[in-house]
């Protein structure tokens, strides 16, 4: 593990540090789950890998899940096969799932795996097939007239077993995790990586749940920046569904909810291209993003 005090104090001095938090922080279980930009500029993915290092270096437990939406249609457009998207949930033949696999579990997997060993961090690497860790069966999208849509090889997840991810976190791994999992059936199912990552922050009752992508958080109004909702409860979100919050923005807070209902104490939607947002969210005072709460507290 990288624990050279200048490397951490060089980012540590960038924040309003609260050394509180930071005493708090041993021990805690952080799920974050990396998407958007942040996966395809190598700068801000670096950065945030640089974080994660600090917060490992202060004794939290990171596990990080990884989407790749952004790599995954880029690879599709080479082999010349068109996407069609569903409320955020992309349309998936048999086809489609090998590229996508190629891309989750190989790739951008492997690639966070050498950026993190750069680091000196034991990173391993794997996705939902592994060792049975997460099982699905075939999600069929309910439209407004109330009909199924076959997805294809898209999965919801039914069964998380953590004993891996245990396995690995007691032994000091950092876990990188691809969203792609077996179904019941032992056929692939690519799941929502925000989904995913709300449900294994969920079994692993993860301390905190941090979705980080290229968004600043939920907004009552998408094109003003100004109208950032920054602490909500549960059933403040939940009123929103279906007005305030659409598209690919759905399964995002859907996740937040899986987690804060297998009992999560916090979620936080933030813009990981932003400087030490990570940190900002774990070592201070302020609230980047959105944080939502459970209804009691």
């Amino acid at each position: 593990m990288n624990t050279d005090p200048k490397f951490n104090q060089s980012l540590l001095s960038e924040i309003d540090f609260n050394q509180e938090l930071s005493d708090n922080l041993s021990g805690k279980i952080i799920l974050i789950k990396v998407g958007g930009n942040a996966l395809v500029d190598h700068e801000v993915k670096n950065h945030i890998i640089e974080q994660i290092v600090v917060l490992k270096s202060l004794g939290a437990v990171p596990v990080l899940v990884h989407g790749g939406g952004i790599d995954i249609e880029k690879l599709l457009k080479e082999v010349r096969v068109t996407s069609v998207f569903v409320e955020g949930h992309r349309k998936t033949d048999s086809r489609t799932i090998s590229y996508i696999e190629m891309v989750l579990s190989g790739s951008l997997n492997k690639d966070f795996v050498k950026l993190f060993q750069n680091y000196n961090i034991d990173a391993v690497g794997i996705s939902g097939k592994d060792a049975g860790m997460v099982k699905t069966i075939k999600r069929f999208h309910i439209n407004k007239s109330d009909s199924k849509e076959d997805l294809g090889f898209v999965g919801d997840i039914s069964v998380v077993d953590t004993r891996l991810l245990k396995l690995l976190i007691s032994n000091d791994f950092l876990p990188i995790i691809s969203p792609i999992s077996l179904g019941e059936d032992g056929d692939t199912y690519n799941v929502n990586a925000d989904m995913f990552a709300g449900h294994i922050a969920g079994s692993l009752r993860a301390d905190y749940y941090i979705a980080l992508s290229n968004i600043n958080g939920l907004m009552k109004d998408v094109n003003d920046p100004d109208s950032l909702m920054q602490i909500l409860k549960m059933k403040e979100v939940e009123n929103f569904m279906g007005t305030v919050i659409q598209g690919g923005m759905i399964p995002k807070i859907d996740s937040c909810l899986i987690a804060l209902k297998k009992g999560v104490s916090a979620v936080h939607i933030a813009n990981g291209t932003n400087r030490c947002e990570l940190l900002r969210i774990l070592l201070t005072k302020e609230i980047p993003g959105t944080m939502i709460t459970p209804n009691d507290k």
